[in-house]
């Protein structure tokens, strides 16, 4: 896990801006506008994910450490709320078991994506391991992610997930004013390379 500093057609969008209670409220109609229309046109993903996409990602487990959750959010449509002026969310498919990349783009006023990418950096810190009473274990491990966007971090959780096994691959990204949160989960392990190309397709969509 490092920093560095210098993912629609169909079931679509889960483009709501949600504060800390998940209200729906629309700060910038334009800049929602602009992150529907980069969404729209659909990233360059891996080979064998869906192309039109599908509802944003769900967190899978609802109990377990806040600083976990709170890392995993934004890639949901759960960015930070304060000087938040436009989020979309979206799903893929993949063809391994269990495989799917979620994405998550939150533009910001004020310069404030550099801030929340330092405050969810200190979430991963944090986040040691989930648990839950339902079968749920999941250890965070280092994720290498190399040079990405203007600065990144990235993490894996592995283990197992009410009782099966799985992996879940995380990355937060800044480009500009914007956070790029991606997910790729899997059940028999998730491919670090399609994680970076799932970040780089991301990536590639909120700098257009």
């Amino acid at each position: 896990m490092r920093r560095k500093r210098g993912i629609f057609a169909g079931v679509l969008l889960t483009g709501v801006l949600a504060g800390c209670g998940g209200a729906e409220r629309v700060h910038d109609p334009h800049a929602m506008a602009q992150l529907h229309e980069l969404v729209s046109k659909g990233p360059q993903l891996p080979d064998g994910f869906t192309v039109r996409p599908e509802p944003a990602w769900r967190l899978p487990f609802a109990k377990g450490d806040k600083d976990c959750r709170a890392l995993l959010e934004p890639a949901g449509g759960r960015a930070p709320g304060e000087a938040l002026t436009a989020q979309v969310a979206v799903s893929y498919r993949g063809y391994d078991l269990g495989e799917q990349a979620g994405v998550g783009l939150a533009r910001y006023a004020d310069a404030q994506a550099g801030g929340h990418l330092d405050e969810l950096a200190g979430a991963m810190r944090e986040c040691r391991a989930v648990r839950t009473a339902t079968g749920t274990h999941l250890r965070l491990l280092e994720l290498p992610i190399g040079n990405v966007g203007d600065e990144a971090v990235g993490a894996r959780l592995r283990g197992r997930l009410n009782g099966y096994p799985y992996a879940l691959d995380v990355v937060l990204t800044r480009v500009g004013d914007t956070l790029v949160s991606v997910v790729h989960t899997g059940l028999e392990g998730v491919d670090a390379a399609r994680t970076r190309q799932v970040v780089d397709a991301a990536i590639s969509m909120a700098s257009a």
